[in-house]
């Protein structure tokens, strides 16, 4: 039943996780598992240092399988609203993704809302998606 429950929940990506950990200096894996604070440590000390960023090689897997209990599945996928937003975030095309139109108007005339939309959405990313998913 266990395995019904975490196939059904898969939220987050290993291999996107680990693809993300590459950049793992910036804090990059860190955001996309819902860990803004460390995310946040991670980019302005590269990582800790490189050891955090060792450390966090086998701690991935633990990451994830947190990711997918703790946000909600649904018709929105996690991995591209976190592609569209790592390399498309200035023009908004994750709003629009997730059906914030509005917003994704903004940031497209704005650049991410003069790129401090972009570091909100890079703390809040999981959240958005995970109440969207809910509608």
């Amino acid at each position: 039943m266990s395995t019904t429950i975490s196939a059904q929940n898969d939220t987050h990506s290993i291999p996107i996780g680990y693809l993300f950990w590459i950049f793992g200096f910036t804090g990059a894996h860190r955001f996309y598992y819902g860990k803004p604070i460390s995310g946040t440590i991670y980019f302005f000390t590269l990582g800790l240092l490189g050891i955090g960023w060792l450390i966090d090689a086998f701690l991935i897997p633990s990451m994830d399988r947190e990711a997918d209990h703790r946000y909600a599945s649904g018709s929105n996928n996690y991995t591209v609203t976190w592609a569209l937003l790592t390399f498309l975030g200035g023009f908004g095309i994750h709003r629009f993704y997730l059906g914030k139109w509005i917003t994704g108007i903004v940031w497209l005339l704005t650049g991410g809302f003069f790129l401090m939309g972009y570091l909100y959405d890079f703390w809040t990313l999981n959240e958005q998606i995970a109440e969207a998913n809910k509608k």
